[in-house]
């Protein structure tokens, strides 16, 4: 079985590209920036969530953070593959 890089070597024709310095740089800035708002929406239902007694608004709150969790991931990846696309 081959592993991630070797198929993703074979799909370039034999040669990954290298992203430069600055495009690692945005990209870890990027992802700091994604971390910090995952953070920062965890911080804040755990805050309301402290407060709530009933199941139903608990269970909105948890679907509504995981959703909220999966749209800043999704987001990065597109600002992460335009990086690489410049």
């Amino acid at each position: 079985m081959k592993s991630a890089w070797e198929l993703a070597l074979e799909r370039s024709g034999g040669a990954l590209r290298e992203l430069s310095p600055e495009k690692k740089e945005k990209i870890a800035e990027l992802e700091r920036a994604a971390q910090a708002k995952i953070a920062a929406a965890k911080i804040t239902a755990e805050h309301k969530l402290a407060s709530m007694t009933d199941p139903d608004e608990i269970e909105q709150l948890k679907e509504g953070l995981v959703n909220e969790i999966r749209s800043i991931e999704e987001s990065l990846a597109r600002k992460k593959e335009a990086v690489r696309a410049e």
